[in-house]
């Protein structure tokens, strides 16, 4: 085997692929069941079990799917609408931290009132 053969094989291996388009919809939507059924799990939780350790688990566990999911949507809402925007991007870093903190805040909001 020869070094072209070799580039051109590692070339052909390391090429970019797209994802499916439907992608970040399946991804949203698993993250919005997750951000669902934890907060039902939290929902269903009786406080007067906190007395024994042991039933900490499943709220802990609950708690941690819930946020991560929560925030894992919120970024990629935030991302998409991002992308969404056909203005141009804001030369100044300080204005495109102070929108896509503000786009973060709108999108956590939204999910907080729909649970």
């Amino acid at each position: 085997m020869s070094a072209t053969d070799f580039e051109a094989l590692l070339r052909e291996a390391l090429a970019p692929v797209e994802p499916p388009a439907d992608m970040a919809l399946r991804l949203e939507s698993t993250l919005v069941s997750l951000t669902e059924l934890a907060q039902e799990e939290l929902d269903a939780w009786e406080l007067s079990a906190m007395r024994d350790p042991r039933n900490w688990v499943r709220p802990a566990l609950a708690a941690v799917v819930g946020v991560s999911a929560g925030t894992a949507l919120v970024a990629l809402r935030v991302r998409a609408r991002h992308r969404a925007h056909k203005e141009p991007h804001s030369k100044n870093p300080f204005e495109w931290v102070e929108r896509t903190a503000q786009d973060a805040v709108e999108e956590a909001r939204r999910i907080a009132r729909r649970h």
